[in-house]
């Protein structure tokens, strides 16, 4: 079932996966329907059990585990206007061309204010992601799946090679008292062309819902990433996204959110 089939009004959504029910080593076999929803709907949306059997069926499971770990060696988000000590990072960035990603020397991550009125206007120096991660296989695989699923999705002509693209890192953090806001500005774009989310894990929260919002249909979708992999796509320029706050469960142990979040636009000129 397509999600655009199931979209409503404001509902709380259970979504099926897209994915196919047996992959093969080819990203079109393996995400089946992904470009078609992106471009129906604005965003499409692959569950985590299908997304890893699709990864696998790409070569791609094997060392996941040691790509995973490296989100508890981030560092502390020290751009946050409100004051808040809820969010680590770490971010990349590359060029993207038709066949390739090379990674861009180390730069600041910076957003207008029209995008990001609460850390906009800034060049913000976060910690780099590692080279071993940024190299992983399977970061290039979703890169790979990015480039297929939004090439996909646009015209032929409007693919404007190269793209730049970013990696961001987040540990959003439900501190005992205080609850972590993966989007503290609010529902938002991030001023590119496409967004992919992917959960990395959850630990100890509740709440963390995401929320989708057509511009052309004026319809909200919410729906909450539970388990590892389930991943969004996200047409930036026709959807605006955000995450609801997230609070610790068992007040006594430790609560976070792991997402990983690569973007892409056009032309970096």
């Amino acid at each position: 079932m397509s999600i655009v089939a199931i979209a409503t009004q404001g509902a709380e959504l259970q979504h099926p996966s897209l994915l196919a029910t047996s992959t093969s080593g080819t990203i079109p076999d393996a995400f089946s329907g992904i470009s078609n929803d992106i471009k129906q709907a604005g965003y499409g949306f692959a569950a985590g059990a299908r997304m890893a059997e699709a990864m696998r069926g790409l070569g791609s499971m094997a060392e996941r585990e040691r790509f995973v770990s490296s989100w508890d060696d981030l560092g502390l988000d020290r751009f946050m206007a409100d004051g808040g000590r809820y969010r680590r990072r770490r971010f990349a960035a590359f060029e993207m061309s038709a066949n390739t990603v090379a990674r861009k020397p180390h730069q600041p991550h910076y957003q207008s204010r029209d995008y990001n009125p609460l850390n906009g206007d800034i060049e913000r120096w976060f910690e780099p992601v590692l080279d071993e991660n940024a190299d992983h296989p399977f970061l290039r695989t979703v890169f790979n799946v990015c480039r297929w699923a939004f090439t996909s999705a646009a015209p032929v002509a409007d693919a404007g090679w190269p793209w730049h693209a970013e990696m961001h890192q987040f540990r959003i953090e439900a501190m005992t008292e205080v609850v972590g806001h993966p989007t503290p500005e609010g529902m938002h774009r991030d001023g590119v062309d496409w967004v992919c989310v992917m959960l990395i894990k959850r630990e100890n929260v509740q709440s963390g819902t995401t929320e989708i919002f057509d511009d052309s249909s004026e319809s909200v979708n919410r729906f909450t990433l539970t388990e590892p992999l389930d991943t969004v796509f996200l047409n930036d320029t026709r959807v605006r996204h955000g995450v609801t706050p997230i609070s610790r469960l068992a007040p006594e142990r430790e609560g976070y959110r792991d997402v990983l979040v690569l973007t892409f636009r056009r032309n970096d000129e």
